[in-house]
């Protein structure tokens, strides 16, 4: 889910505007008499506090109250400034007004409270004066929404040269980290985690923008419960990154880069018995991650080695989840 914020900043404050820009809020709230003076800044929303009408939800007639705002002038951001969990469960559990919800809050805590509500959170917060000295916090919890995948072991069972083939590298704009990639597979069902190219050796540089992620067919899991083909990427175009614990975040694709390569066939078993495969360049930089959360290489993987998976159910429509009989 993509979250918007914005930071309320009243009284004015050019430094508070600019930390704020720097910590790349959607956008800026303030007295409507600065609004001019600061629109060149950024390619963000400035919006006047008039512009902006705040509710309190004290009893169930201000939820009512709210909730006919929103639907009768949904283009006015109606934040509630003083709220309550289950008159919020209430709103959000009404399709038509759900995404227009926004709620001030003055701390990381409840930033992250407004995000995991019913868990699926608001999708608009304004972050209070109060809330300024968390505002970098508060945008990496938007990027992420406190997203995780669970992740299992599971062991290889196969490793074959297929010869040559398509294969794509995602490079981002983040600096990723050891621990981190993103999930792909032959199928939606069963991805592997693809480690990001962090770590050096003595004849490549590390390349920790980059996962070099797949064969061109193979799936991959995006933001929002979506799924892409490697192959429909494109710059601008948003990732999941998952780290070893499952935990995720979204990053921006700079560009995505397929070459023809020497590919691997991958395969891997679950305790269970649920099968999956990956093509993966045959090279030393591309690893995935080990049931230790460290990353091996495919040259030096071996069957019988565990790695981390992801398994959900087969099924997807244009990315989307769809619930159909279907055998991958």
């Amino acid at each position: 889910m993509k979250r918007t914020v914005f930071a309320e900043i009243s009284p004015f404050d050019k430094d508070a505007v600019l930390l704020a820009l720097e910590a790349g809020v959607d956008g800026i709230v303030t007295e409507d008499a600065h609004i001019e003076e600061i629109k060149g800044l950024a390619r963000v929303q400035f919006l006047g506090m008039s512009g902006v009408k705040c509710f309190a939800l004290d009893k169930k007639e201000d939820e009512l109250a709210y909730e006919n705002a929103v639907r009768q002038n949904p283009a006015v951001l109606h934040t509630l400034t003083k709220f309550e969990i289950i008159p919020v469960e209430n709103l959000l559990a009404k399709p038509d007004i759900a995404q227009n919800i926004c709620l001030t809050v003055n701390s990381y805590a409840e930033a992250k409270l407004a995000f995991g509500i019913l868990e699926r959170g608001v999708e608009k917060i304004i972050v209070s004066g109060q809330g300024l000295a968390d505002i970098r916090k508060i945008m990496e919890l938007a990027q992420t929404g406190g997203e995780t995948m669970q992740l299992e072991a599971a062991v290889i069972t196969k490793i074959q040269t297929v010869g040559l083939g398509h294969r794509v590298c995602v490079d981002t704009l983040s600096v990723l980290e050891t621990g981190q990639g993103m999930l792909c597979g032959n199928s939606s069902a069963f991805t592997f985690l693809v480690h990001a190219e962090t770590e050096d050796n003595e004849y490549v540089n590390s390349r920790p923008f980059r996962v070099n992620a797949g064969g061109v067919h193979a799936y991959a899991m995006m933001p929002n419960d979506k799924t892409s083909y490697l192959q429909e990427l494109r710059s601008g175009s948003e990732v999941l990154v998952v780290d070893k614990n499952g935990h995720c975040k979204s990053a921006v694709v700079g560009r995505v880069k397929i070459e023809v390569r020497p590919m691997l066939m991958v395969e891997a078993k679950t305790k269970d018995g649920k099968t999956g495969g990956i093509f993966l360049q045959n090279a030393e930089t591309i690893r995935l991650v080990g049931k230790n959360g460290k990353p091996v290489s495919v040259v030096s993987l071996k069957e019988g080695d565990e790695v981390l998976c992801h398994l959900d159910c087969a099924g997807r429509h244009f990315g989307m989840r769809v619930e159909e009989n279907i055998t991958e």
